[in-house]
C-alpha cells in the first residue's frame, strides 16, 4: 500500500491504553494483540492503510494510530492535520480515559474544525464478562456524542464487535461529504457560467 493515494485520512486519537492499535490491529490485520502477537507501546505514530468499497467506489483510508501518551500529545497535530475523520478512542473500563476526550474534542474543534468525530468505547468484552467493570455508562457516552455531534460505538478488538462497522460509517461519511462538496463545485460554476442563480430548493 505504500506510495498510494490516500482518499480519506482517519486519526485515532486517545489516552495511552486505550485500544487505540488494537483496534487498528483487528481492522487491517484481523488479529488481536494480546493473544500470540505481542503487544508494543505507540512511539509517535503508526500508519496503515486499507482499501473498501462504498456504493460501487473503492476509497483507500489511511489511518494514524497515534501515541496516547501527553509527552507525545502536541505531536499528534502533526497526524491529525487535514484528517476527514478522528476516532477518540476510551477505555470502558477506565473513566479517566474518557474524561480526557473533551480535551480531544477542544484540539481538533480549535485546530481541524471540518473533522468528523466518532467516539469509540473499546474493550466491550471485558464489560461484556463482567458488568461490575464498566467504568463509562452508555448513556454519559451519548451525552458527550450528542454534544459533539459524534456518532458512538462500543467496540471489541478481541471479538472484533462493531469495528468494520465503524469503519464502513466513516468511509460513507466521506463519500456523501465527497458528493456534497463536488455538487456545490457544479452548481458554483454553473451559476458563473450563466450569470444565474439555481432555484431555490424550498420554492419547488
Amino acid at each position: 500500500m505504500a506510495g498510494s493515494k490516500v482518499d480519506a485520512k482517519v486519526v485515532l486519537l486517545g489516552k495511552s491504553y486505550a485500544g487505540k492499535t488494537s483496534l487498528v490491529e483487528r481492522y487491517l490485520k484481523n488479529r488481536f494483540l494480546g493473544d500470540s502477537v505481542p503487544y508494543q507501546n505507540t512511539i509517535g505514530a503508526a500508519y496503515g492503510a486499507k482499501t473498501v468499497t462504498v456504493n460501487g467506489k473503492s476509497i483507500i483510508i489511511g489511518i494514524w494510530d497515534t501515541a496516547g501518551s501527553e509527552r507525545y500529545e502536541a505531536m499528534s497535530r502533526i497526524y491529525y492535520r487535514g484528517a476527514r475523520a478522528a476516532i477518540l478512542c476510551y477505555d470502558l473500563t477506565d473513566k479517566s480515559s474518557f474524561d480526557r476526550i473533551r480535551f480531544w474534542i477542544g484540539e481538533l474543534r480549535q485546530h481541524e474544525e471540518n473533522c468528523k468525530i466518532y467516539l469509540c468505547g473499546t474493550k466491550y468484552d471485558l464489560v461484556e464478562e463482567d458488568p461490575e467493570r464498566r467504568a463509562v455508562s452508555t448513556s454519559n457516552a451519548k451525552s458527550l456524542a450528542l454534544d459533539c455531534m459524534a456518532e458512538l460505538y462500543e467496540t471489541s478488538s478481541k471479538t472484533g464487535k462493531d469495528i468494520d462497522k465503524l469503519f464502513t460509517r466513516i468511509a460513507t461519511d466521506y463519500m456523501k461529504d465527497k458528493a456534497a462538496a463536488e455538487q456545490r463545485e457544479k452548481d458554483a460554476f454553473t451559476v458563473k457560467e450563466t450569470g444565474r442563480k439555481l432555484p431555490c430548493p424550498c420554492s419547488s
